[in-house]
């Protein structure tokens, strides 16, 4: 694995959020896949929050060594956003400060299995920006059409080994739009998806994307292969919202259920013949639960609310 250079301890944070990502949610109404039952998997949950901020962790991505990135701070003030990558075995000591340099706040959306991480950076005027991190160089994206102005919003949330990333841009009317971008030519093209809002949230080592969209309030998430697009929601549920894929196919996320309870899922065999969904719910916080990544393994990271109304970083491993 590659060593990773880090530049300072300056921070981050997003312009709508405190609840990781500052995603606008998408949808396409579309044929859900046919669900299937079997066994569920069994995992053990453990809570990992960096004792920099105790009170807000989310863990956004985990790849095939195991190494996790993520941010500790709401947003708030007096915590802002500051990004990290944390190396196994788990630990204080092995929190490593990730952020964009000069940057406000920073949120690590998203990391490879060698080592380079992508995500986003936000000044002091809350204009937001995408960064990759490459061979230890960093630098910002800003998606050619989205508005030049104070407060502007270009995300990346995920990247592969190609040096592939995908995100989203804000119109000047808020709707979101997904991207694909190139590390190495800084070319920059749409991921057309019906939808009022769309977003990518996740891209693979195949260059499959995940994402979400919405139409007139009704949310749900998409599979893009090449031009080949598949559009899902959890069988029973509303509003799912896909945020990360392995080079298995495999789809993570969080829904509603009937009584409009969040839970995380994993979503194996999209594509079928049998697609298979299991929900997740981390034992401290039922009801909470939201899952941002799976590598390979099918390790799951991401978030829940536990009962005094902290915000902490989750990892589920089969």
């Amino acid at each position: 694995m590659r060593k990773h250079v880090v530049a300072g301890a300056l921070a981050a944070a997003v312009a709508a959020s405190g609840a990781g990502l500052a995603l606008l949610p998408a949808s396409a109404q579309a044929a859900a896949v046919g669900a299937h039952r079997t066994a569920a998997v069994t995992y053990t949950f453990t809570t990992l929050d960096d004792q920099a901020d105790p009170t807000f962790n989310q863990l956004l991505r985990i790849n095939s060594h195991n190494v996790i990135s993520g941010y500790f701070g709401a947003g708030t003030p007096g915590h802002p956003n500051k990004g990290y990558l944390l190396n196994p075995p788990y630990g204080q000591a092995n929190y490593v400060n990730e952020n964009f340099p000069g940057s406000a706040q920073t949120q690590v959306t998203s990391l490879n299995n060698l080592g380079d991480t992508a995500g986003f950076w936000v000044t002091a005027n809350n204009t937001n920006h995408g960064f990759i991190e490459w061979n230890g160089v960093f630098t910002s994206y800003n998606d050619p059409a989205a508005p030049k102005t104070a407060g502007s919003v270009t995300q990346i949330l995920g990247i592969n080994n190609s040096g592939e990333a995908v995100g989203f841009y804000n119109d000047k009317n808020g709707h979101a739009h997904a991207f694909r971008v190139n590390q190495g030519t800084g070319k920059f093209a749409a991921i057309v998806v019906p939808g009022t809002s769309v977003t990518a949230t996740g891209v693979n080592t195949a260059g499959d994307v995940v994402g979400i969209s919405t139409t007139a309030g009704v949310t749900s998430s998409w599979l893009k292969i090449g031009s080949s697009l598949t559009t899902f929601q959890f069988p029973g549920g509303s509003d799912t919202q896909a945020f990360g894929i392995n080079s298995k196919n495999q789809i993570v996320g969080s829904y509603l259920d009937g009584s409009g309870v969040m839970h995380g899922f994993v979503l194996t065999n999209p594509l079928g013949p049998h697609s298979v969904w299991q929900s997740i719910d981390d034992p401290n916080g039922v009801g909470s639960t939201l899952v941002n990544g799976i590598n390979t393994a099918g390790d799951l990271v991401g978030f829940y609310t536990d009962a005094a109304g902290n915000t902490d970083g989750m990892l589920a491993t089969p």
